[in-house]
């Protein structure tokens, strides 16, 4: 995946009945400017109402995962959504012409060879991933169902399924990395018992299932009467009812295939959280369901920590030690608010600034309870912001950056001795005419302790 967003170069159709209505159904994928995600837009109803995309909008989680609003609904939408979000695609407007995705062959295989075909375009704005820090975990008691997302440095999911079935008793799949989708899980078909099929037929479901879009278990033998009735009214050929195994027109590709198909179905229903996600899922007997529950949690935990502290490892070598940054900034002691900087890009910055119980301030803000001014917190924003913007000049140490103005300061939590700063500056309007502006964070562990919109101007030292 890149750093940056992602769209298709170009719009691609795909045809097929759909699973449970058994409509003749067309989707259309279509390229989305940036910051759009994921939307779907029923084109058969009036108006064409759009729905977004995201695990609230999750109506319905019964054999895959329903949108809906109002009167509108749109259902199977999982292979899909687990192919533009395996595949690093950000912005989409798809577009169908019934109330669910057409199920082609129960995988997420053609998305896939589609998206591939008309490539994939990166865009200009940034990828918002949504880091994780610490464990995350979601638990079913009735069902048994687990989800657990835990820290790692890219997406990844191990999962883990349990039937009382000698063709899947237990099987576990992993993907490690994104990349290997593709060729590891997008061909993973849905899967369906004989047994589950009757009860299935009576809720309305399934009527377009077939055995060229399913891997069908028989392991539960009946009287050929029976099984000659269920052929009939699904319209597959029949078949004899002494034999159990799988029953579908295509062998298994892999002998783990029901297993690595839930893990696609995950991937479907986490690219609901509306942000691309660093961790790594663990997940056991997993369903819909679950896997809806655990991305409305998910959506929670983004809007609670809106703004996300940068990782920081003390034990990592600093792009910009203390004696460097002297020899950029004018700024020294007791002014000098920066110790070192962690990370810089052309638009990013993160220094760290460490508060002790020895800071000249803290003799008079306050003697009894130490609390570091927030104007300070400020400063320190502004020295780390200006060491991103000196570093794009040749002789940074010739220029300085002054304040003209601070906007939309927000204080949120006091910072006091034993405290590490985590200091996070970004370009929001880039240099021009010597004046930038900056968006800064400022940071203690994972809570956000103040915030500013900085414009300075650069000016050469005489």
């Amino acid at each position: 995946m890149t750093n940056n967003q992602n769209t298709l170069k170009d719009s691609f159709s795909l045809s097929g009945k759909g699973l449970h209505t058994g409509l003749a159904l067309t989707v259309t994928f279509n390229p989305a400017p940036e910051n759009h995600g994921y939307k779907i837009q029923r084109t058969d109803l009036p108006g064409q109402p759009i729905l977004d995309a995201v695990a609230e909008n999750v109506v319905e989680t019964t054999r895959g995962t329903v949108l809906g609003k109002k009167d509108i609904r749109v259902s199977t939408i999982e292979h899909g959504m687990a192919a533009l979000y395996a595949l690093g695609v950000d912005n989409v407007l798809i577009q169908v012409d019934g109330p669910e995705f057409p199920i082609l062959d129960g995988s997420a295989e053609l998305y896939v060879k589609e998206i591939r075909r008309v490539g994939i375009k990166e865009q200009n704005a940034e990828k918002d991933y949504y880091i994780i820090s610490r464990k995350i975990e979601i638990k079913d008691e009735t069902t048994g169902s687990c989800i657990t997302l835990l820290p790692d440095e890219d997406f990844s999911i191990t999962t883990m399924i349990d039937f009382q079935s000698k063709f899947i008793s237990s099987q576990f799949a992993t993907l490690d990395n994104m990349e290997h989708f593709e060729t590891e899980i997008a061909a993973a078909r849905t899967f369906v018992f004989v047994r589950e099929i009757e009860p299935l037929l009576k809720a309305g479901l399934v009527k377009g299932g077939d055995l060229d879009n399913a891997i069908v278990i028989y392991e539960r033998q009946t009287t050929q009467e029976a099984l000659d009735e269920l052929c009939d009214k699904t319209g597959a050929e029949h078949h004899d009812a002494n034999v159990l195994g799988y029953i579908q027109h295509k062998p298994l590709v892999w002998e783990n295939e029901p297993a690595r198909h839930k893990l696609l179905d995950i991937v479907g229903d986490m690219a609901l959280i509306g942000k691309p996600i660093k961790g790594r899922i663990i997940a056991t007997r997993p369903g819909h369901t679950v896997n809806n529950k655990f991305a409305r949690l998910m959506r929670k935990e983004i809007r609670k920590n809106e703004v996300q502290a940068p990782l920081y490892n003390p034990d990592k070598a600093p792009l910009m030690d203390n004696v460097r940054i002297r020899e950029v900034l004018p700024h020294r002691y007791p002014m000098q608010l920066v110790d070192k900087i962690i990370s810089m890009d052309k638009k990013t910055v993160v220094g760290i600034k460490n508060i002790t119980s020895d800071e000249p301030f803290f003799q008079g803000h306050f003697p009894q309870e130490p609390v570091m001014p927030g104007v300070l917190i400020i400063e320190a924003l502004a020295q780390t912001g200006g060491l991103l913007v000196l570093g794009g000049l040749d002789e940074p140490e010739r220029y300085s950056t002054y304040f003209l103005r601070i906007d939309n300061v927000k204080f949120r939590q006091k910072v006091v001795p034993g405290d590490t700063l985590i200091l996070r500056a970004e370009i929001i309007a880039p240099l021009s005419h010597s004046i930038v502006s900056m968006q800064g964070y400022a940071f203690v562990g994972e809570n956000c302790v103040a915030e500013a919109t900085l414009t300075a101007q650069v000016i050469k030292n005489k």
